[in-house]
């Protein structure tokens, strides 16, 4: 009974450290996939920029387009679509962080007015439902619930996002008013080409540090990598580190200037930003609208036979 007692003792030891290095390693693998989304979230409270640029454009330095769709007006405590558009050639492939190269991600940045904001689940209808697909979306900040980010998704997925969001009512809050609003969107494919601390990814153009005459070119430490040695004019020696994935342009004993590009671009995405806007409107100015119609349609509809009894009461008196 106790070596029953001790073989369960270790077999449960042995299945707890398991879970244990199962659980980090999967915090660690999930936490290195969604790395780069929460840059900006980092680093700045508000993605868009007083001179109204969008954040994400300091590392996707590449400029593309991107299209969003969203109803002309809207009535309150609705919810309707916007539709955010991320074309791009589906074929080409990017360069991967490890030098490999693999298909594109896509992400987006949705910048609501005030007190519009992400549908709840309730509240979407099955039809959105099946267009949202299985997309998770997340708020900028806990505190800023009309800016909405996704990403990164597969591209060739979802080069199209279908956002459901609900609109305020102003009957329920004094900070909303019937108005028209501005709607800002950025959309990006692609890695980008700078991180937030300012160092290049391997995924832009490398250039000549100072300009001489490259007397080496060996592998890195790292598979995939080079050193590339420039000698100058004063037999100063510089090593320019090229990471993995970029193809290089330049060979032993050719002579380049500073600045000048030792590799290809690979970057095959970038990123595009766009604005519309849309109107909260009140049902009481449609309904309005629709009575001061109906009175126009009448009016003219008395108007008419007004006029042929006119005529009646003519033909009468020439007849007579």
């Amino acid at each position: 009974m106790q070596q029953l007692s001790k073989k369960f003792i270790t077999l449960f030891q042995t299945f707890s450290i398991c879970l244990m290095v199962s659980f980090v390693l999967d915090f660690t693998l999930s936490s290195k996939a969604n790395a780069y989304p929460v840059f900006a979230q980092q680093n700045y409270a508000n993605p868009r920029e007083a001179n109204g640029r969008i954040v994400c454009a300091n590392c996707h330095l590449a400029q593309k387009n991107v299209e969003i769709e969203v109803p002309q007006a809207v009535l309150p405590d609705t919810v309707f679509e916007a539709v955010v558009k991320i074309p791009y050639d589906q074929q080409v492939k990017q360069v991967l962080g490890n030098g490999k190269k693999g298909a594109l991600n896509v992400g987006a940045v949705l910048i609501l007015p005030e007190g519009f904001e992400l549908a709840p689940q309730d509240r979407i209808p099955e039809e959105m439902k099946n267009k949202v697909g299985n997309l998770y979306f997340q708020p900028y900040t806990p505190d800023k619930k009309n800016i909405i980010v996704i990403g990164p998704v597969p591209g060739k997925k979802y080069s199209e996002l279908v956002f459901p969001i609900l609109s305020p009512d102003p009957s329920k809050s004094k900070n909303i008013s019937y108005l028209k609003y501005p709607i800002f969107v950025g959309g990006n494919r692609g890695r980008g080409q700078i991180y937030p601390d300012g160092s290049k990814s391997n995924n832009t153009i490398y250039n000549a540090s100072k300009g001489g005459k490259i007397i080496q070119i060996e592998p890195g430490e790292k598979k995939g990598t080079s050193n590339i040695t420039i000698e100058t004019s004063n037999g100063e020696q510089v090593v320019d580190k090229i990471p993995a994935g970029v193809e290089l342009l330049v060979k032993v004993n050719q002579s380049v200037q500073a600045d000048q590009p030792l590799t290809n671009n690979p970057n095959v995405g970038g990123f595009g930003q766009k604005d519309t806007e849309v109107v909260l409107q009140n049902p009481a100015r449609i309904q309005g609208l629709i009575v001061f119609f109906l009175f126009v349609v009448l009016a003219q509809v008395f108007l008419v036979l007004k006029k042929k009894q006119f005529e009646k009461v003519q033909l009468a008196e020439m007849n007579f």
